[in-house]
Order: structure tokens, then sequence, then C-alpha cells
């Protein structure tokens, strides 16, 4: 199943990690591990935030996805299951609204 998962970055441990010189490094790691099908960087109420869209085979997996980001940064991990275009089309809609209606 698709999962977008929200990564808020506190701003002291990553600016330590920029100032090091590992914030690239140690993001490379975890995005070469989790495998996302798309990532994008942005900040919410004043925290660096990235945003990652992974394919999650079963919940047994989340740790694998969520420790890196608390262990290396202290990051707060949310996930939200999602669904593109083609996966909304399959969910019976039509038939739903005829069962709940």
């Amino acid at each position: 199943m698709r999962i977008l998962m929200i990564i808020r970055l506190p701003n002291e441990t990553f600016n330590a990690a920029v100032r090091d010189g590992t914030a690239e490094s140690k993001t490379k790691a975890i995005f070469d591990e989790a495998r996302p099908e798309a990532v994008y960087f942005t900040e919410t109420n004043g925290q660096r935030t990235v945003v990652m869209v992974v394919e999650l085979e079963n919940a047994s997996k989340v740790p694998t996805l969520a420790e890196p980001w608390f262990l290396t940064f202290n990051a707060a991990v949310e996930f939200h299951v999602v669904m593109n275009q083609q996966d909304l089309k399959e969910a019976g809609l039509d038939k739903l609204g005829e069962k709940w209606a």
C-alpha cells in the first residue's frame, strides 16, 4: 500500500548535521534504504519537513521507515495511507454508494 510520510526535523538536530557536514549523507542513506516513490522538502510550523511517498508491504515494515528518522534526527514521523487516481478508480465508490445510500 502507498503511504505518505511527513517527517518533521527538529531545527537544532538538523542544524548540527548541516554544520558538521553530515546532513546530506545521513538523509541519502535513509532515502536509499526507503526507496521512496517521491520526496518533497518544505517547512511546517518553522521546521524543515520531508514529505515522502513510499510503498509499504505490510505494517511490520513501519519501523524500517520510521526508526532511521527517529534515531538520526529525533524527528517526528506521521504515516497516512494514500491512493493515486488508479487506486481510487478501483475502489468501487459507485457500489459503496449504492450499498450505504
